[in-house]
Formats: C-alpha cells, structure tokens, sequence
C-alpha cells in the first residue's frame, strides 16, 4: 500500500510501508503509472501480481494515475472512516477498539487484496494449463483416428470431453436457463466521487485502475445519470442483481471479458454524453444503446466466427453458420433477462418489450465484423442527408454507434490503448495454435510466427476505425478532437514502430549474410 507522497518540480518521493518496514521510493513526476508501479514492488520485493493502490487521510482508495483521482468517496470523511475501522475491527477480530486500530491492523486486513489478485492469477494459469492439455489430446486424438487400429479408449474420450467443457466448446441447452455462477445477492456500493463522474464521461476513461466492484458501480451510476431508472421504473435492486449475473456470465478471457464489457459501455455513455444522444434520440433508444453494449459479448469462449465454423462447433451447427457466437450472445441475455430477479423490464408493455428486445438483438447483430462493410455502406448513403424521424435511419446509427464503441480501444490514450492490444494477440495466438493443432485454415493475422502489434494495427486503424469514426464525425462534428485525432496520432506512432522493426530486421539480415559470406571464405 502507497501511503502519503511528497511531490516536488521534478522528482516525487513516496514512502512505502511493507509491513513494519518503511522503504523510500525516488521517480519522476512524470513517469507512467506502470513504470511507476514496477518501481514500487521492486523496492519493496514484492511479486509482480501484487495489487497495489493508494489510500488517503480520508480512507478513500485512490488510483496510482494521475487521471482520475479518487475511485470512491464518502458523504461524510468521517463517517467513512469509522466504518473502515470497524470494518477491519470485525474482520481481523483485533483487541484494539475500533477507533484505535493500528497501522498494522489496517495493513494486514488490506492483505486480502493481495490474496484475491494471486488466487486470479492462479485461476488464469490454470484455464491456460489446461487449455494445452487440451491441445495435446487433440494431437493423441487426430493420431489414432489416422490409424483406426488404435481407436481411443473410453477413458482417454471421456477425459478429451471434460476437456473440451473446460475449454470453453459446451454451451447451454435449449430448456436450460443460464443462472449466475456464483451466489452473491449484491455487491458493495461505492460513492463515486466528482472527478470519477466527470472522467467517465470522457474516451480518455482509463478502465484498468479499476476492481470489478467499482466497475459495477461505475455502470450502475451510468443507468441512474441518464434516467433510464426513473424513466422506465426499474427496480433499483434488480439492476443491482442484473448486472452482478452480467458479470458472473463473462468469461476470463485474455481480451473478451467484462473488462471489454465496461470499456465499451463506458464508450458509449461517453458518446451519448458528448453527442448530446439524448437530445436527437428517445430514451428507449438510449436503453437499446447501453442494454446492448453490456450483452454484446455474453459468454465469449474466446475463438471467433471464423474457428466456430472450420470447426463446426455447436454454436455453428445451431445458428447455420450465421454469426454464430453473436447470436449465442444474444440468447444468452435474453436468457438471464427471462428470469425475475434479473428481469431490468418487469415493468415495460409487451408492446414496449418487443422494440427493446428487437432493438438489442439488431445491435449485437451489428457487432459481426463480418457485416462490417454492408453496415458502414448503407450509413454513408444516409448520412448526408440524415433524417432522425426516419426509424430506418436512427437504426443505421445506432448499429454504427455500437461498432465504433466495441473497436474503440485505439481512441483511447496510448497507455491505455496498447495493454488491450497485447490482451487481443494473445486470444489469436490461443486460437491459431488450436486451429494448427487441428489442422484447420490459420489467419494470418493469428499467428504469432507472422504478427507483431504494428503490424496487427496500422491496417485495422487505416482501413476500419479511422474511415468509420470520420463518416461518424460527419454527423457529429464535435467526435474528431477527442475520437478521430487520437485515432490519426496512432495510426503514426504504429507506423514509425513498423518502420524501426523494418530497419532492424533489415540490419539483422545483413549480418547473417556477412557472417554466413564470412563463414564460407
């Protein structure tokens, strides 16, 4: 834990209590939140996967970031602390009063912290273990039934199945509704403070200083500022319960998990802000918007379309090959939606309930990249003379406004952006060396013996975000200093990437021909 940090024109001087050790950290003010943390569990020993945050006098939880300042408030500082207190007070059953818990105290009950990010981390080792064990039986698999003297035996396929069930490939019944994985009837409510109300308004929102708790909250606050609580009188404690059970059914992905969820929820609350949405669409539109970007990616196993059906897996056999996994998406949501506790329109007609059911499975529809081009055309022939009477219109948009949100990453700041890009390789890479393994068709863009991230991004950028996010700025002028000039500047920055690993690999060329010219002579 950070405690209070000194700072000065140049240098920032922090204190780092690690137990009963106090160890001084020197860095500069202007350094990056990574490089800051790194620094700060080097010079304490700590492990890498240490959680690490800072708290105030206040006992707020503050980030490391300069960006957003405080991730919770209290109504009353006070207040607040005294319920810190006894809080650790009863978790840790200390002799001291709840008033006069020492440093110690608080530290050790802080500890938990720690545990719970090495007890995920241990879980996603795990799901990556057994992913390879997989990949090794289907190499045993694809050997025997080559050679059908050798068939597997009972006990091998009925291992390859459990297998194949912790990979990701069983997926619900048709009369089997998806319930929660975890029994937790609510989560701890945070008082978002002024700063993180304002930020999260904005593109430049960084997602990754934040637990999943406080992200819940964060969408929570999103549903209640745009009135979408009051207006269609939801139930505050099913929104609650809801969104918990949108969380419990996102897998751990490296790149498709509820992390992606919020950050293009988040997107489009900041789109519908700065767009002034409400003022152009009804506030069932902004209902669809958000309710679609929370379900857009429903129980992702993490292989897209393309492996879904050269693998003829369930999901592709049950949906005919069409958008497979976006229409597992949705019937994934409508699932959790048709069970009481998490049913966000009890409320609504059934009138009223057909257009937002409709209006979300068109959206996440949307979202198949394979449809990319169809969708973008036919927004370009509207948009010039748009027409927000004209309900074939708002539709156009609103599937545009969803694609841009779901690839928004790139608009983003650099340090925010670029982590997303590493998690996204990864997922490719897990699925090209599954689809070697099985011996189906590699995209060139998966394979980690071809990409590298300049590479991976500069076509992407070039040739999807930015002509899409101008179309846009056609309609919403306002969109090109915060979402399309960031989109230039990267778009540069990865070239000029591609341009030192092109002058590198061109040196390393030349000296394996004069060491193999020097060889021969």
């Amino acid at each position: 834990m950070v405690n209070a940090s000194k700072t000065c024109v140049f240098k920032k001087y922090v204190q780092i209590n690690v137990g009963t050790k106090v160890i001084a950290v020197v860095h500069q003010s202007h350094s990056s939140p990574p490089s800051v943390k790194v620094l700060y569990k080097i010079n304490s020993s700590l492990p890498s996967n240490t959680a690490m945050f800072q708290i105030s006098i206040k006992c707020c939880m503050t980030s490391i970031v300069k960006t957003q300042n405080v991730h919770v408030q209290s109504d009353s500082a006070g207040g607040e602390k005294e319920r810190h207190m006894q809080l650790i007070h009863n978790r840790l059953n200390v002799k001291n009063p709840p008033g006069k818990v020492t440093y110690l105290d608080f530290y050790k009950a802080l500890c938990v912290d720690d545990l719970t990010a090495q007890m995920r981390n241990r879980h996603s080792l795990y799901r990556f273990n057994v992913h390879f064990n997989g990949l090794k039986l289907l190499l045993i698999e694809n050997m025997f039934n080559k050679n059908k003297k050798f068939p597997l035996s009972s006990q091998s396929a009925s291992f390859l199945t459990s297998i194949n069930v912790s990979l990701g490939n069983n997926f619900l019944e048709d009369n089997k509704k998806l319930i929660p994985r975890r029994d937790v009837p609510s989560y701890n409510k945070y008082h978002l403070s002024k700063e993180t109300i304002e930020a999260l308004r904005w593109p430049t929102f960084d997602a990754w200083q934040w637990e999943p708790n406080e992200m819940l909250s964060c969408l929570e606050h999103m549903y209640h500022n745009l009135g979408l609580v009051k207006d269609f009188s939801i139930n505050p404690i099913t929104l609650k319960r809801w969104l918990m059970c949108i969380h419990d059914n996102y897998r751990n992905n490296p790149f498709h998990n509820f992390r992606h969820c919020f950050c293009v929820t988040q997107m489009m609350y900041s789109m519908i802000c700065l767009c002034r949405l409400q003022e152009k669409l009804s506030q069932l539109d902004i209902f669809i918007l958000m309710t679609a970007a929370v379900c857009h990616d429903l129980d992702h196993p993490g292989f897209n379309n393309t492996y879904q059906i050269n693998a003829r897996t369930e999901l592709a056999v049950r949906y005919n090959d069409i958008s497979p996994l976006e229409n597992h998406h949705c019937a994934v949501a409508f699932q959790i939606f048709s069970q009481p506790e998490y049913n966000i329109f009890s409320n609504f007609d059934q009138e009223a309930f057909k257009q937002i059911r409709q209006g979300t499975i068109t959206l996440i529809l949307a979202t198949d990249m394979a449809r990319h081009s169809e969708i973008l055309d036919s927004f370009k022939q509207k948009v010039n003379n748009f027409d927000y009477k004209d309900e074939e219109h708002v539709t156009c948009l609103k599937m545009v406004l969803i694609k841009c949100c779901d690839i928004s990453n790139e608009v983003r700041p650099m340090e925010v952006a670029e982590p997303w890009v590493d998690c996204l390789l990864e997922e490719y890479f897990m699925q090209s060396d599954r689809e070697k393994a099985e011996g189906l068709p590699v995209a060139p863009f998966m394979d980690r013996e071809k990409v590298t991230k300049p590479t991976a991004q500069i076509g992407f950028i070039k040739f999807v975000l930015i002509p899409m996010f101008e179309t846009v700025m056609k309609l919403f002028p306002q969109i090109e200093e915060v979402m399309v000039q960031p989109l230039r500047h990267s778009r540069d920055r990865y070239e000029e990437l591609k341009q030192i690993d092109d002058a590198m690999n061109e040196m390393q060329k030349k000296k394996s021909e004069n060491f193999t010219t020097s060889g021969k002579k």
